[in-house]
């Protein structure tokens, strides 16, 4: 009898839970976004956000602290890459490869950069073009191979002013890794 008695409890459970998911509102893609992007950090900036590596030889370790091992050790200034989480004077990142893990706050600088179109890295994809003005039909500045870093100085949603190799234009915001779909912003 108490077997049940405790499925019988169980199912009403359940059962208020279903109730309670079926009478839950569905949130569209872009309230999903827009909630995602409101996330602060404990530093009060924005999680996930984009900044750079300044020095040419920094650790990523396994955890927040110099205690932790080294999983990887970056040897490039200025590649982008993504802060998810923030703990103390240390902030978790994740690079265009995927690859997260943990360094000291004093080693990335709010200096925005992108990588073009890093995921067609292996594949024989088109080129990224930049072009001399934001918009389809501008004079072609300069073809982009896969993988090509520079510096990004501003976004409009769309476009973003993008400089490398003495090379400066505008290219699509959806070819680049360093920008959110849709970000807006001017440094």
């Amino acid at each position: 009898m108490f077997r049940v008695r405790s499925l019988l409890k169980t199912g009403l459970i359940i059962a208020s839970m279903s109730a309670l998911l079926v009478q839950t509102p569905l949130i569209s893609s872009a309230e999903a976004t827009e909630a995602q992007a409101a996330v602060m950090g404990p530093s009060g900036l924005p999680l996930p956000r984009f900044v750079s590596l300044k020095s040419n030889r920094i650790n990523l370790r396994v955890g927040p602290g110099r205690d932790y091992a080294v999983q990887w050790l970056y040897l490039k200034p200025g590649l982008p890459v993504e802060i998810i989480q923030e703990y103390d004077n240390w902030r978790r990142i994740r690079d265009s490869e995927g690859t997260e893990g943990w360094v000291l706050q004093t080693l990335l600088s709010g200096k925005r950069a992108g990588i073009a179109a890093p995921w067609a890295k292996e594949l024989s994809s088109e080129p990224v073009s930049m072009f001399s003005k934001a918009e389809e039909s501008a004079v072609l500045a300069a073809q982009l191979e896969s993988g090509v870093l520079g510096k990004v100085s501003a976004c409009d949603g769309q476009w973003c002013k993008f400089e490398t190799n003495g090379h400066d234009g505008f290219v699509r915001q959806t070819d680049i890794w360093g920008a959110y779909p849709g970000e807006v912003f001017d440094e």
